[in-house]
């Protein structure tokens, strides 16, 4: 599953009508709709203001709405498009400024669809990883060779201690105690200390 890691917004024009996607991280009903009287108090001269939204840790939330639009044309296309992409505690809004050209019900649905798939291709994603959080102690003599080490696997050292022994914390989704035994010449190893659940950044999405 996914959410955003922050609010994100997207424009289209399919025939001569402006889509304007807006994308809100929520956790509540009550924010999902605060967040949609908001965005059609800033377009209140737009013809449509459409939506969808999934919340809850199943799912268990789901609300969608055409706003004016023929039944079935947009919240539920936008709607369908959240769940396709697994999004989870996510709100769609998807304003429409009617460029004078109908686009018939499966126009429509194309445009909703494709107005909220668009917004997710540009928003920062992100997804729950288990991530296990070690410390290592060792001499001065290996911070060089142990911060390339760190540095060229992407691993985060969330914390550096200096005392008699230089002490790290870090995370890591794998062991990586034979590569530090090796680096060290077997004097050192990382001490497991607990999992952690993090929001990890994605940067693509699986449908």
């Amino acid at each position: 599953m996914y959410r955003l890691k922050e609010d994100h917004m997207e424009e289209l024009e399919i025939k001569k009508s402006r889509f304007l996607c807006y994308l809100h991280k929520t956790f509540s009903e009550e924010d999902a709709k605060e967040y949609i009287l908001k965005i059609k108090k800033e377009h209140p001269n737009a013809r449509h203001h459409c939506y969808a939204f999934i919340i809850g840790e199943h799912n268990e939330i789901q609300r969608s709405n055409d706003d004016g639009e023929p039944g079935g044309t947009a919240g539920v296309p936008m709607l369908e498009c959240l769940t396709n992409r697994n999004m989870q505690d996510t709100l769609a809004v998807t304003v429409r400024y009617f460029g004078g050209i109908k686009l018939g019900a499966g126009g429509l649905i194309r445009a909703y669809s494709k107005s909220v798939a668009n917004a997710l291709d540009h928003a920062v994603l992100t997804q729950k990883e288990i991530m296990q959080e070690y410390t290592l102690s060792f001499s001065y003599d290996l911070v060089g060779k142990l911060d390339y080490y760190f540095r060229s696997h992407q691993i985060e050292i969330s914390d550096k201690q200096y005392g008699e022994e230089v002490c790290y914390t870090f995370l890591s989704k794998t062991d990586v105690n034979d590569d530090i035994l090796e680096i060290t010449n077997g004097k050192y190893q990382a001490q497991f200390q607990k999992e952690i659940l993090l929001d990890v950044e994605v940067h693509t999405i699986e449908e």
